[in-house]
């Protein structure tokens, strides 16, 4: 093959990761929710003067592989801690151990993909999701 064609290709194929992955950014940041998102289970009775609720709210999300449960806590409009407090999804829980962390790393419940646990992270960020909309002051 011609290295004019090699090189053309190569460029070709950067360019289209490259745009994909600057719009799939770009998605993500439009998409992501504020940084914490009705009712909890646990929550302060004292008032808060942020725009969530103190204290624990459970969420969960689901799929055709199964549904993971999480416990989300906040403490002054702040992701505190978050855990998964049941998971039944048709893969390992190893492959999602450490977004718990990375919620409260980022405040969001936008986590990155894990590869070949794709079905597993969704409803892990569905379960942070709906706790968190739980969480809002109304």
């Amino acid at each position: 093959m011609n290295n004019k064609w090699v090189v053309l290709c190569a460029a070709a194929i950067g360019a289209i990761y490259t745009a994909g992955y600057l719009a799939t950014e770009s998605q993500a940041s439009v998409q992501q929710p504020a940084p914490i998102s009705q009712a909890g289970i646990q929550a302060d009775s004292s008032p808060s003067k942020g725009q969530y609720k103190n204290g624990t709210f459970n969420g969960t999300g689901s799929n055709r592989r199964g549904s993971i449960q999480a416990a989300v806590t906040i403490k002054n409009d702040k992701i505190t801690d978050v855990e998964i407090s049941h998971f039944a999804m048709h893969y390992s829980e190893d492959d999602v151990v450490g977004l718990p962390q990375e919620v409260v790393q980022k405040q969001s419940a936008q986590v990155r993909n894990v590869s070949g646990a794709t079905y597993s992270t969704r409803a892990f960020q569905d379960a942070v999701q709906d706790a968190l909309s739980k969480a809002r002051n109304t």
